[in-house]
């Protein structure tokens, strides 16, 4: 997953999913990226082509300012999967074309994540029970599982080195 920040105000590159049959995350709000495929060098090599291929945003190593914590899901049924998500920060925001895996997309400012009023519970129900669940509200979808976790250990740290 990748997590791309552009400036003017400082802001996050989202995503909605595509719905699709027997997706777990089909019509989720998530971060761009993808499985690895052989041809892949590596995880960071990953995350460069999905992007590019879900949004069409080329981004190089260059831009990449650091890799995040594993993260998997908590959620029994889910694929067993461990997610790396990679930092990269662009110099503008550049125009976004969509593959058939996404819908939507927004650039999230950073300001309104850390809005204490942006984060708070959500009642999802999964597998017939309503259950709450930590999440950001945005205008009209809320991020939350394993994006949430992988934001709010971004913004813990983006507040931590803040000026």
């Amino acid at each position: 997953m990748a997590l791309v920040i552009a400036p003017s105000p400082d802001s996050l590159l989202l995503i909605r999913r595509a719905e699709r049959e027997g997706d777990p995350w089909s019509g989720h709000m998530a971060l761009p990226g993808g499985r690895r495929e052989p041809t892949d060098v590596d995880l960071l090599a990953t995350v460069i082509r999905e992007v590019s291929e879900e949004v069409g945003v080329s981004l190089d190593r260059g831009q990449l300012i650091s890799g995040l914590d594993d993260v998997i899901p908590r959620t029994p049924s889910l694929p067993p999967v461990a997610v790396r998500p990679y930092l990269f920060q662009v110099p503008i925001r550049p125009p976004l074309a969509f593959n058939s895996e996404v819908s939507a997309a927004a650039w999230v400012p950073v300001d309104l994540l850390l809005d204490p009023q942006t984060y708070r519970t959500v009642r999802l129900e999964l597998r017939g029970e309503a259950r709450d669940f930590p999440a950001y509200h945005l205008e009209d979808s809320f991020v939350w599982g394993m994006t949430e976790r992988i934001l709010t250990g971004f913004l813990d740290e983006f507040r931590r080195t803040e000026p």
